[in-house]
């Protein structure tokens, strides 16, 4: 029996949340189409950016888990201004 790294669980993870974002995406779309509530329309529409900051988390762990654990042996300059750029863009 196979079992699955750290990365693949989070590749899967993020899979499912990306399908998840898939759907309220289209759900807002036939919603927009169906000319809904307004109010309708935001609620649906903040979901979804709730669900890509859900899988923004989930990569940037993913992203500190692997790589940047790495980096940190022998490239912590390069991981360190890495971080700071990611953490400029997530504000």
């Amino acid at each position: 029996m196979h079992m699955k790294t750290y990365y693949e669980d989070k590749k899967i993870e993020s899979q499912k949340r990306l399908n998840i974002i898939k759907g309220q995406l289209d759900g807002l779309s036939r919603m927009i189409e169906n000319d809904d509530y307004c109010v309708d329309l935001l609620n649906q529409s903040l979901a979804a950016q709730n669900a890509l900051k859900a899988l923004d988390l989930v990569l940037f762990e993913r992203h500190l888990n692997t790589h940047v654990k790495e980096q940190f042996k022998n490239k912590d300059k390069v991981a360190i201004n890495e971080l700071l750029v990611l953490f400029k863009s997530l504000h």
